[in-house]
């Protein structure tokens, strides 16, 4: 036990067991009078307390080594985690974000850029003349050709002629008759002059005639026969083409074709037939 005194008491963790014994052992000795208990025992009671009082001592750390320790601890807290424990919570799954596209708006359209300037439309045409109104006691074609009437009688069946190219003989039925032929005669020309019985080379079927009677009354007549004739037949074809028998018609007579002067003049006739509407 000696050199074990003073400020370095022993260390209990170099001591043998008997001697660790010894020093715990304190206890053994209370109660016992002073003048009984060997000195050695005190001693070694008095070297442990003081042990462990130097022991219980707060030890003084430098600053430093608690720099470094505190370095240490953030160092182990940004590294990587360990192993987590614990029941799995079950995490919702992110819900994909839908992109929406907005068309975008159409251009603001543009002024139109302001072009030459255009010519001026060209004039309407003028509208054609309103007919003439149609003189009493007239015959009109329908291409325009008109012819006054003058009313004569047939004697010895000869087809009575007019006097000038603008005027048309009128025999046979009257206008408003319910049977019979209504005859009317012109020349194709006259003293070099053409006359409006000329159109009847020119009639087609559905051609419209309007005659106005002496008093005023129009009578309106529709092409449905065209007979082109020679004068040595027409004879034969008389009582036919201008019977007095049969539906109200009229018959409309002018000559043509080859001219063979004499009495003949032209050796055909042209005979338009018009039933009334």
């Amino acid at each position: 036990m000696a050199g074990h005194r003073g400020d370095h008491p022993p260390d209990p963790a170099s001591l043998d067991a008997a001697s660790r014994a010894v020093l715990r052992a304190d206890h053994l000795w209370q109660g016992t009078p002073p003048e009984t208990k060997p000195a050695w025992a005190d001693e070694g009671a008095a070297a442990w307390d003081h042990w462990t009082r130097e022991k219980a001592r707060p030890v003084a750390i430098p600053v430093a080594v608690v720099a470094v320790v505190v370095a240490a601890v953030a160092a182990a807290l940004t590294t990587a985690p360990g192993p987590v424990t614990g029941t799995p919570v079950a995490v919702a799954a992110e819900r994909p974000v839908r992109k929406v596209f907005v068309p975008a708006a159409p251009p603001a359209a543009m002024p139109a850029e302001p072009s030459a300037k255009a010519p001026p439309p060209p004039p309407a045409p003028e509208p054609p003349p309103p007919p003439q109104a149609q003189a009493p006691g007239t015959v009109r074609l329908a291409r325009g050709g008109t012819a006054t009437l003058v009313r004569k009688e047939v004697v010895g069946g000869v087809l009575p002629v007019p006097d000038g190219v603008r005027e048309a003989t009128w025999w046979g039925a009257p206008f408003d008759g319910a049977q019979g032929a209504t005859v009317l005669a012109g020349h194709v020309n006259w003293k070099g002059a053409t006359g409006p019985f000329s159109e009847l080379w020119e009639a087609r079927l559905g051609d419209q005639v309007t005659v106005v009677g002496a008093d005023g009354a129009t009578f309106r007549y529709r092409v449905r026969q065209l007979v082109t004739v020679h004068k040595d037949e027409l004879p034969g074809r008389a009582q036919e083409l201008f019977g007095q028998d049969g539906a109200h018609r009229l018959v409309l007579v002018t000559c043509g074709g080859r001219w063979v002067g004499g009495h003949d003049g032209y050796e055909e006739n042209r005979v338009v037939v018009a039933e009334p509407f």
